[in-house]
């Protein structure tokens, strides 16, 4: 018997794609252009998960560079390594295959510039499966407000009841929340949950899969 179609909505960075060599690459080659020396990798992933423009302000916290100047050097470096390193995440392709087999329907609320988001989908050949792709740009409020999640919401037609934000930060959590959808915690990512309390907490996307393939979808 098939399980009850569900609105999965899955979070980007440290969620699907672990991309955070290529944050450090731009982030540090901006802060090379104002003389600064690099950070390291684990330091920048730690400033990872509410947007580009909070990112760079994190990067260069404690200096007197203006922020608008370091966005506007960030932007392009950001989108010249994109793809360097970046890669899926054990599981992801065929995890996201299956799911749609099983009949849910899958979309991406993330907090990078859409059109980067948009770039690494296609890049991997799996922005055919979703049904929805939201980011930085879409809306006037980034996650943790709940409205990205609201929109795919009501386009898609689930209910809050019959939607999932999956994610590795406490924005992720906190915006499903805010959406009356259940959320999963994903332990392999960036963030942490904060304060939040997820349905579920997994340590890989297989886990995420097996979750849905058995039908197992309260909390």
């Amino acid at each position: 018997m098939r399980p009850k179609p569900q609105l999965l909505i899955f979070d980007l960075d440290g969620t699907l794609v672990d991309s955070c060599r290529d944050l450090a690459t731009a982030v540090n080659l901006m802060r090379r252009s104002f003389g600064l020396p690099p950070l390291s990798v684990e330091t920048v992933t730690g400033y990872v998960g509410d947007g580009v423009r909070l990112l760079v302000t994190r990067a260069v916290q404690g200096t007197t560079i203006d922020i608008d100047e370091a966005m506007r050097v960030q932007a392009p470096l950001y989108r010249e390594h994109l793809l360097d390193e970046t890669v899926l995440y054990p599981g992801v392709w065929e995890g996201l295959h299956r799911l749609r087999e099983l009949g849910h329907v899958l979309a991406v609320g993330t907090n990078k510039p859409v059109d980067a988001c948009e770039r690494i989908l296609q890049h991997f050949k799996i922005r055919p499966l979703f049904a929805q792709v939201m980011g930085g740009g879409s809306t006037p409020h980034l996650k943790p407000h709940p409205e990205m999640l609201q929109i795919m919401m009501k386009a898609t037609g689930f209910a809050p009841g019959d939607t999932w934000m999956i994610g590795d930060n406490h924005t992720d959590l906190e915006s499903g929340r805010r959406a009356g959808a259940q959320c999963i915690f994903l332990s392999y990512g960036y963030g942490n949950p904060g304060a939040e309390s997820p349905a579920f907490t997994m340590s890989s996307f297989h886990d995420v899969v097996g979750l849905f393939e058995k039908g197992s979808l309260t909390g």
